[in-house]
C-alpha cells in the first residue's frame, strides 16, 4: 500500500463507542499493541480460608488418588497371586497325577513279578514234591523199627548220608499219637500191627519225609544203637527187611564205617498226656523243625507244593481207604484224615479238587490208576483233594 493512501485513510475518522476521534486527539495509548503473549488467568484468592479449602481438597484429592493406586496395585497382585497359584496348582496336580502313575505302574510292576515268583515257586515245589523226586528222596532214607512183638514198636528215622559220612535220625516212641492210614488218630506203636508199610506211611505222612525201606530189629539192638550214638552192628540184628541184598551189604559197610561223632540220633520232643491207665505222647514236631529243615530240607509249616488229601472208604471193603491212602503217601501226597465215605455203593472213585490246580488231581489219578477228576472249589482249609475210594480201584496188595 503506499504512503498517500496510508494518510488518506488516517484522516478519515473511526468509530469507537461512538466517539468519534481524530488522528491529532489520539494518543500512545488509544493505539492497540501487538498481542505477544497469553493472558494468564486471574491467580486465585489468597488468604486463610482459601488456603485451608484448598489444602482440604487437595488432601481429599491425594487420598482419592492414594486409595485408587493402591487399589489398583492390589488388584494387580491379586491377579498376580491369582495366576501364581492357578499355576502352582497346574503344575501341583500334574506332578500328582505323574506320581499317582507311577505309583499304579510300580504296584502294577510288583505285583506282576510277585506273581510270577509265587508261580515259579509253586512250579518249583510241584517238581520237588512229584512222585518221581519223592522216590529219589527216599533212596538216603531208612525206617529202623525197633520191637519185641508184643508190646508195640519204637520208631528211628534216619538219613543215610553217604556222601558225607553221616548219619541223622529221629526216634518216634511207640505212644506218640499221630493219624495212621485207615486207623485214625492212633498210637504210632500200634500200627505196626496193620503191618510195617503202615508204619512207613505215618512217619512219612507226620514227618512229610518219604521213608520207603525199612528194617525190624529187636527192642535191645534199638535201645542200644540210641544209647550209644552208634549203628555198628546193628544190620547184623536185622529181623526182617524189605531191602534188595544189594542194597543191605551196602548199608552194612557205610554203617560200620561211620564214626561216631558223625552220629545224629534226637528223640522226637512229645508232650505226656495221661488218659486213665495210658500214658499218650503228643509229638511237638515244631521243635524238631530246625533238624528237618537242615537234614531232608523240610520246612514245617509250609505246605507250598504239597498236595493235601482226605481219603474216604467208599466201596466198603475194610481198610481199603488205609491201603489207597499208603499208596498216596509213597508218592508225595500228604494225608489228612481216613474214613468211611456217607455210602459204600460207589462204582466209581472220585478225586474231588477243593482247592489247587486240577494237575494234582491228575497226580492222584496217576498213582490210583483210576479215578474221575472232579473240580468243586470249597473254603475248607483242612485238605486241598477228597478222595473217595470206589470199587473200581484195585489194591497193589491184591
Amino acid at each position: 500500500m503506499s504512503r498517500a493512501k496510508r494518510k488518506s485513510r488516517a484522516a478519515e475518522p473511526v468509530e469507537i463507542d461512538d466517539v468519534v476521534l481524530h488522528d491529532e486527539e489520539r494518543s500512545e495509548a488509544d493505539y492497540p499493541r501487538r498481542r505477544t503473549h497469553i493472558e494468564k488467568p486471574a491467580a486465585p484468592a489468597v488468604g486463610y480460608r482459601a488456603t485451608k479449602r484448598s489444602s482440604k481438597g487437595g488432601k481429599q484429592l491425594r487420598r482419592a488418588a492414594k486409595t485408587a493406586r493402591v487399589k489398583a496395585e492390589v488388584s494387580d497382585t491379586a491377579d498376580s497371586v491369582g495366576r501364581a497359584v492357578g499355576t502352582g496348582l497346574k503344575y501341583t496336580g500334574m506332578g500328582i497325577g505323574a506320581i499317582v502313575v507311577l505309583a499304579l505302574v510300580f504296584v502294577l510292576v510288583a505285583t506282576g513279578i510277585n506273581q510270577a515268583a509265587r508261580f515259579l515257586a509253586k512250579r518249583d515245589a510241584a517238581k520237588e514234591n512229584s512222585p518221581a523226586a519223592v522216590k529219589e528222596r527216599a533212596k538216603d532214607n531208612l525206617l529202623i523199627i525197633g520191637t519185641d512183638g508184643t508190646n508195640g514198636a519204637d520208631f528211628l528215622a534216619i538219613r543215610l548220608d553217604e556222601k558225607n559220612s553221616q548219619v541223622f535220625g529221629v526216634a518216634v516212641p511207640d505212644g506218640a499219637f499221630m493219624e495212621v492210614p485207615g486207623q485214625g488218630f492212633e498210637r504210632i506203636g500200634d500200627s505196626y500191627k496193620a503191618g510195617p508199610e503202615v508204619s512207613m506211611a505215618a512217619i512219612s505222612n507226620y514227618l512229610t519225609v518219604p521213608f520207603e525201606r525199612y528194617i525190624v530189629v529187636s527192642k535191645q539192638a534199638y535201645q542200644d544203637a540210641l544209647k550209644n550214638q552208634s549203628l555198628k552192628g546193628l544190620m547184623a540184628t536185622v529181623t526182617a527187611t524189605d531191602l534188595p541184598a544189594a542194597d543191605v551189604e551196602r548199608i552194612t559197610t557205610f554203617m560200620e564205617g561211620v564214626k561216631t561223632e558223625q552220629v545224629a540220633l534226637v528223640p522226637l520232643p512229645v508232650k505226656p498226656i495221661n488218659l486213665g491207665q495210658q500214658t499218650y505222647f503228643e509229638p511237638q514236631r515244631d521243635q524238631v523243625a530246625d533238624l528237618l529243615l537242615l537234614w531232608w530240607g523240610v520246612k514245617l509249616g509250609s505246605d507250598e507244593g504239597v498236595v493235601r488229601a482226605i481219603v474216604y472208604n467208599g466201596a466198603g471193603r475194610p481198610g481199603i481207604a488205609g491201603e489207597a491212602a499208603q499208596e498216596l503217601i509213597k508218592a508225595g501226597i500228604r494225608v489228612v484224615d481216613t474214613k468211611n465215605a456217607d455210602r459204600f455203593d460207589y462204582k466209581e472213585t472220585l478225586i474231588v479238587v477243593q482247592d489247587g490246580e486240577l494237575e494234582a488231581g491228575a497226580t492222584i489219578r496217576e498213582v490210583l490208576g483210576v479215578g474221575k477228576i472232579v473240580d468243586q472249589p470249597s473254603e475248607q482249609d483242612v485238605a486241598d483233594i477228597i478222595v473217595i475210594i470206589g470199587q473200581d480201584w484195585k489194591s497193589p496188595k491184591g
